[in-house]
């Protein structure tokens, strides 16, 4: 779904939107560092489960900050270079035609300094859940302002037709230092709608647009 988003020139919305480059590995752990190396990948790394199953370890992430230390981890999974953003993540939630956007706390920054000190791999199991909510914290303006409406709206439009989807969200972060370069990191269809505020308003009017609409397309006699 990520090749989706890859494809699309939104230069004329008001920001840039890109995908890390990533890769998936299927085989044994000891082919992880010469996968990555084949496609190019710099470190660290964040390793996310292929499978999403709803189970807590389908939720969990790891960052490898060195090579040796990749073949600690357990395929099937992908591999996504990571980006530094503020250590903020933002919840696109799409219902139909309705954007809600939701801030969520995340990976924090990593510097040169700290990846040339730093080795292994770490494990975070459930980064940017609800529980990790940045709507009420005291953000930085640069780390913390949504990205543009106008952008996420072409966005959400781009994609409804591209993955035939109307309900899903998309996983955003802005690039660290950059007003206006964002980096979709993950899509889930039907995700968890309860995590958004007055989900149960926007779920029902999607509903009832949707008996509308089928209504009005009755042949009529």
């Amino acid at each position: 779904m990520l090749q989706d988003v890859a494809d699309l020139d939104l230069s004329d919305c008001q920001g840039k939107v890109c995908v890390p480059r990533q890769t998936v590995v299927n085989k044994d752990p000891l082919s992880i560092p010469h996968e990555v190396m084949k496609a190019g990948l710099k470190l660290p790394l964040v390793a996310k489960p292929l499978v999403v199953d709803g189970t807590a370890k389908s939720h969990e992430l790891f960052l490898a900050y060195d090579e040796f230390s990749l073949s600690e981890l357990e395929p099937p999974l992908v591999l996504q270079e990571f980006v530094n953003h503020g250590g903020v993540l933002f919840k696109i939630y799409i219902v139909g035609e309705a954007i809600k956007v939701v801030r969520r706390f995340s990976l924090p920054n990593i510097s040169k300094r700290e990846l040339a000190k730093v080795a292994g791999v770490f494990r975070f199991p459930r980064v940017s859940s609800a529980a990790a909510s940045a709507d009420d914290a005291d953000l930085d303006p640069s780390v913390g302002e949504l990205p543009p409406r106008s952008l996420l709206e072409r966005l959400a439009r781009e994609l409804r037709l591209r993955l035939g989807l109307q309900l899903f969200n998309i996983d955003m972060i802005r690039e660290h230092g950059t007003k206006d370069v964002f980096y979709v990191i993950d899509i889930n269809y039907f995700p968890g709608y309860g995590k958004i505020p007055d989900y149960e308003h926007t779920f029902t009017d999607f509903l009832v647009g949707l008996v509308q609409s089928k209504y009005r397309k009755r042949p009529t006699t």
